[in-house]
């Protein structure tokens, strides 16, 4: 009776391809380049902790020990899913997050969550986390001056200024 009800009911059967795609993370992750990109991204995700801060935004934790960061964007007056809906047309992408105690619901959380994964992967360092958050800071800031939204022109002009920062770190 046990056996039926996991199997195939609540486990399901081996997917061959997941089987795969975690044999092949694994082969990546016992690579020693690995190791140095790893170090990398939390390098990289303190590096914009620290210009965040700089530009006077609250940090959940005060800054980041790992590959995220989770701004809390309650003092900014703008909510974390109308932040990230803002920064995503400017072609800035970042996920609205929950943060702990929101005041908010899930639906419509206080924070925003940055990765920095995606940036590493492209070959930034440190050294680029600056204009990283001066660019997040601008259309934070334009969007929470327009109650939450970005005009079309202010979005193609910040597209525009992310591409070309970009165009360094195909």
């Amino acid at each position: 009776a046990i056996d039926k009800a996991v199997f195939p009911g609540l486990q399901g059967g081996p997917h061959n391809h997941t089987t795969a795609a975690k044999a092949v993370a694994f082969h990546e992750a016992l690579q020693p380049a690995f190791k140095t990109y790893a170090h990398q991204i939390v390098a990289n995700a303190q590096a914009l902790a620290s210009a965040m801060l700089e530009r006077d935004y609250d940090l959940v934790t005060g800054g980041t020990d790992n590959h995220l960061l989770l701004v809390d964007l309650d003092k900014r007056g703008i909510s974390g899913r109308t932040a990230a809906k803002a920064l995503n047309s400017c072609g800035i992408e970042l996920n609205g997050n929950s943060i702990p105690f929101d005041k908010r619901g899930p639906f419509d959380p206080s924070g925003i969550r940055i990765g920095l994964a995606a940036l590493t992967s492209r070959g930034m360092g440190v050294e680029q986390m600056a204009m990283v958050a001066e660019l997040i800071d601008e259309g934070v800031r334009e969007a929470a001056a327009h109650e939450g939204k970005v005009s079309d022109e202010f979005a193609s002009r910040m597209r525009a200024k992310v591409a070309e920062f970009l165009g360094a770190f195909p």
